[in-house]
């Protein structure tokens, strides 16, 4: 039997940033005829704010599935780690990987508080990890 180890912080820090590549690469995709279109920045920024609930959506709709269907994110897999279930060591399920995503999108909202858990945490769980029931390991 394989030794589960938790993924470090660090890892977990690169994870979310190619993650938040992907995702607003997918936004800038799917509104790149609107956004090129803009004559300066400020008319962009007012554009990305009026549509900041389909980036919000986005995410969550990202991170459900990527988890639910692989335990991994590009960018946990880019970086060899995987969230399943604490108790089980098995993918989540389709809610709890939704819960997950939504409860760690909000809480990007508000200023990343879910993600501070982390440190003061023996399994490096954030808070979205605790309220779905799991952990990150390294793969």
């Amino acid at each position: 039997m394989k030794k589960i180890t938790y993924a470090s912080i660090p890892k977990r820090a690169i994870s979310f940033t190619i993650d938040d590549i992907v995702v607003s690469l997918l936004f800038t995709i799917i509104f790149y005829g609107q956004i090129t279109s803009f004559a300066d920045a400020e008319s962009m920024m007012i554009f990305i704010q009026g549509n900041v609930w389909i980036l919000f959506l986005l995410k969550i709709i990202y991170h459900t599935f990527f988890i639910a269907f692989n335990g991994a994110t590009v960018g946990k897999y880019a970086v060899k780690i995987k969230a399943v279930n604490e108790n089980s060591n098995e993918l989540l399920s389709w809610q709890m990987a939704f819960l997950r995503a939504l409860v760690r999108t909000i809480g990007e909202m508000l200023f990343y508080f879910t993600f501070f858990f982390a440190f003061f945490s023996d399994k490096n769980q954030t808070f979205h990890d605790k309220i779905s029931k799991c952990v990150v390991v390294n793969v």
